[in-house]
């Protein structure tokens, strides 16, 4: 039976970002039906990560409505959808799979030709309109195929991957970003393997999500490094087993990582997007086989410096985007490993807040207090 708000607008609840650096402001908004390719979904849960930080603190498309980690459950679906239908619940991706185009058919890639995450997209694609506006009509910009800052939101079917309704999706919504980057970074592009050495770079939440990941595949060594020393305790819940201070150290950080594993990690992960680190973290590698695979954002206008010989050491280096998962195809069967147990991701929450306190949220990430801050829309 279709729902009593289909194919009307529905005026809800949203966080909205007028300006960059000030403070989200709570307010009304009116959210249009789907289009076609397009479902509408009543969000119950979102996550904060460092990326909409990024884009609430630069200059950008504003008004917008940020966010991109979270679930709910369907409320409408345009025509020619197919695949999702009202009550489903859902985790929305930033990161798309139409699911028709060359790349989806492909199992080298979880580039979607189509909805692969395009932060310079601010619109709706069949149309180039945005979803949101204000009661008094202003367009309010989309973000990163998500926009989950809202009550409800408007995505392409491809952007919404159908889950087992008995997930909570207070959990489920950890599984739409950084858990599944740092996880598959792992599993798919490193292929870590049981007795390995991992070296992490950066001990936010992709980072812990490596750990948990290299925990999982059973490596023996798991190093830590970050600056902020009060992070080590946490590491060891996910399984880290030794630490590195870079200001503790009288020499280079390759050099202490190649005594600590004699002659150099099986496996680096960059997690934080600096240019430095990546260059720091292939040099860790083993020579031979070592992987350094790049998951941080290096948003600066500047180039990796490496002379091609180094490549000729038998180390590779590669970037990943959501841990190579594809998101509709492949996240259903990742939660899967939380319902059995095989994968914790409650340790990832650090708080737990009513949507209404988004900017103490967003001020906790900040001030380097949270992994992950889930909002809970339902308490409005």
């Amino acid at each position: 039976m279709p729902s009593s708000t289909e194919g009307q607008t529905i005026t809800c609840k949203a966080a909205v970002a007028w300006k960059a650096k000030e403070p989200l402001v709570i307010q009304d908004v009116q959210v249009a039906p789907p289009e076609a390719g397009e479902v509408r979904v009543k969000v119950t849960h979102t996550s904060l990560c460092h990326t909409d930080l990024f884009f609430w603190e630069n200059e950008g498309c504003f008004p917008r409505i940020l966010g991109h980690e979270a679930a709910g459950i369907v409320e409408s679906v345009g025509e020619e959808v197919t695949d999702l239908e009202e009550g489903d619940h859902v985790v929305l991706l930033f990161n798309g799979e139409c699911g028709r185009c060359k790349q989806c058919k492909s199992e080298k890639t979880n580039l979607c030709a189509k909805l692969k995450v395009d932060a310079s997209r601010s619109t709706m694609r069949i149309d180039e309109k945005c979803r949101f506006t204000t009661k008094g009509g202003q367009p309010i910009h989309h973000f990163l195929n998500v926009s989950s800052f809202c009550e409800y939101t408007v995505v392409e079917a491809g952007c919404a991957a159908k889950i087992d309704p008995s997930t909570p999706l207070n959990r489920a919504c950890l599984f739409a970003c950084g858990v599944p980057t740092g996880i598959g970074a792992v599993r798919n592009v490193a292929k870590v393997e049981k007795g390995s050495s991992v070296v992490i770079f950066g001990l936010g939440s992709v980072g812990f999500a490596v750990a948990e990941g290299a925990r999982i595949a059973e490596a023996k060594q798991i190093i830590g490094i970050d600056v902020n020393p009060k992070k080590f305790d946490i590491a060891k819940d996910f399984g880290v087993t030794d630490f590195i201070n870079p200001r503790d150290l009288s020499k280079p950080i390759e050099d202490v990582v190649k005594e600590m594993t004699n002659g150099g990690a099986d496996y680096c992960f960059e997690c934080v997007g600096n240019v430095d680190l990546v260059l720091a973290a292939f040099e860790s590698c083993h020579e031979g086989w070592g992987r350094t695979v790049l998951l941080g954002v290096e948003v600066r206008p500047v180039t990796l410096n490496m002379h091609p010989m180094k490549l000729f050491d038998g180390k590779e280096i590669k970037g990943s985007t959501f841990g190579d998962y594809k998101g509709k195809s492949h996240i259903p069967n990742l939660i899967s490993l939380y319902k059995d147990k095989s994968l914790d991701v409650d340790k990832f929450v650090t708080h737990e807040l009513a949507f209404d306190k988004i900017n103490e949220a967003f001020k906790l990430l900040m001030e380097g207090k949270s992994l992950r801050t889930v909002l809970h829309l339902n308490d409005l």
